[in-house]
């Protein structure tokens, strides 16, 4: 057994990766109390069922830069692979562990323990813009930037036109987009995994019904082409929630990934959205009826989730068309699961009973 560590701030370099400095990220005055703070542990495992030739993973981890809202507490690995190191994918906080085993191992195993703290963040809307509130251009204009499903042009420009028209203000342009994405889109049950983030195609078939990896990047491709840095945070849930039964998983996680969405509002910062969440609501919180959307419980969450996260989730990165490193596969389109390959090719990272991995979580 190899055991590995990744630094509480930063990354264990293997040999021949240089690491680039990671840009400053903002951080908000109205911080909650740090007694507030919470300690979770996620462990994840992965093996493999039927290895065959060369076994390769890729398994993200907590995001790389601490936030007002995250404390990453460090990462280690175990297992029977020939090597294993940290990579770090991209300058904006995405990394991971990848492992690879010898042809002849017969049980392939990882596990991952990573350790972190959250609090709940809120940002609040109606105080006046905070001048020292900034954010490195370079970033502002990254997350402004097209992915290859996340488009900013044709019909999603022509939508958030359509939306925006008439609002002066960044914040109300915002609202209205968050706004547009409850009242028009559903959640839908039949969707595997969290989607895949195809907002063109949405549109374009007017089918507005997905998860979260399909409604918040809406979110995030209407605000960009209104003018607004936003970006997408894939995660996974690590608790039970305070309010809302469907917005919280414990213990066994394997399933629970959630994507959620940010806005950078000048003089605000980046600014915490869910608007999936809210359908998820709507659809989850009284089944089998749809709760309606003037219903107390949906207008709470409504509210809410337009500022304000509850942090019982753990942020793993904002990344987008993402190139594992020495895969023999095609980009993936975010990172959010954990992936393998085999000799026969990459397996279904949505099939975790066959993949097979489990994530666990527990709060310390």
């Amino acid at each position: 057994m190899e055991r590995r560590t990744f630094l509480k701030q930063g990354l264990t370099v293997s040999a021949g990766l240089m690491l680039g400095g990671l840009p400053k990220f903002s951080r908000r005055a109205n911080a909650d109390d740090p007694t507030k703070w919470r300690t979770f542990e996620v462990i994840t495992k992965v093996e493999f069922i039927d290895p065959l030739g060369a076994v390769r993973v890729w398994v993200p981890v907590p995001l790389l830069n601490n936030t007002d809202y995250f404390k990453r507490e460090g990462d280690t690995w175990t297992g029977n692979f020939k090597a294993a190191r940290s990579v770090q994918v991209d300058r904006y906080g995405t990394g991971l562990v990848f492992a690879e085993w010898q042809p002849t191992e017969k049980a392939p195993s990882l596990e991952i323990k990573s350790n972190f703290m959250t609090r709940d963040r809120q940002v609040d809307l109606n105080k006046k813009p905070d001048a020292s509130i900034q954010e490195d251009k370079a970033v502002l204009d990254y997350f402004k930037k097209p992915s290859k499903l996340i488009k900013t042009d044709g019909i999603v420009a022509d939508t958030a036109r359509g939306i925006t028209q008439g609002k002066k203000s960044d914040v109300d342009k915002a609202r209205a987009i968050y706004a547009w994405i409850v009242d028009n889109t559903f959640r839908d049950p039949k969707v595997r995994g969290c989607g895949i983030g195809d907002i063109s195609t949405m549109l374009e078939t007017g089918n507005l019904g997905g998860k979260c990896a399909d409604l918040n990047a809406l979110y995030v491709g209407l605000a960009r082409a209104a003018g607004l840095p936003a970006r997408d945070v894939y995660g996974v849930r690590c608790a039970a929630s305070s309010e809302f039964k469907s917005l919280g998983k414990a213990d066994d996680i394997t399933g629970a990934q959630h994507c959620r969405a940010e806005v950078y509002l000048t003089g605000y910062g980046w600014v915490p959205v869910d608007p999936a969440d809210v359908r998820k609501v709507v659809l989850e919180e009284n089944p089998p009826e749809l709760l309606p959307l003037d219903d107390p419980k949906v207008q709470r969450a409504r509210a809410k989730l337009f500022g304000a996260w509850e942090m019982n989730w753990l942020p793993y990165n904002y990344s987008h068309d993402v190139k594992l490193p020495q895969s023999n596969g095609p980009e993936i389109g975010f990172l959010m699961y954990p992936q393998g390959e085999t000799a026969n090719g990459r397996k279904d990272s949505l099939d975790p009973k066959n993949f097979s991995y489990t994530i666990k979580t527990k709060e310390l």
